[in-house]
């Protein structure tokens, strides 16, 4: 019974945090069009990228942001354990890429050609 009081208090404080997280961004937001005359454009800027900075720092603080952090982290570890491809491969690869797409561009058009002319023998 306490677990479950202590999931329901904890996804409310996750929503609070999340509604808060979204106000800093739409306050910075706000900020930008409400001091559109009064105040310079970097500092505008710089009140947009402290809202998003802001509502970042908050939202990692709730459980869906813990969840995303951890999914960056493992994805840093499965991205180190990719085996790229080298120099050398990748030349061919674009190579090979770039003469197949000539070819068919030659077909495409050759058979655009010849039915266009067959239309025109066919009507008139």
């Amino acid at each position: 019974m306490s677990t479950q009081t202590e999931t329901s208090q904890s996804g409310v404080l996750d929503i609070l945090k999340l509604l808060i997280a979204a106000g800093a961004l739409v306050g910075g937001l706000y900020g930008y069009y409400f001091y559109e005359n009064d105040v310079a454009l970097p500092l505008r800027v710089l009140m947009v990228l402290g809202g998003t900075a802001a509502g970042i720092a908050i939202a990692m603080t709730s459980a869906q942001g813990q969840r995303l952090w951890h999914f960056i982290q493992g994805s840093r570890v499965e991205i180190r354990k990719v085996v790229w491809p080298t120099r050398t491969e990748t030349t061919q690869t674009a190579i090979a890429v770039f003469i197949f797409t000539l070819i068919l561009a030659l077909f495409f058009w050759a058979l655009d050609s010849g039915l266009l002319w067959l239309t025109r023998r066919l009507v008139g």
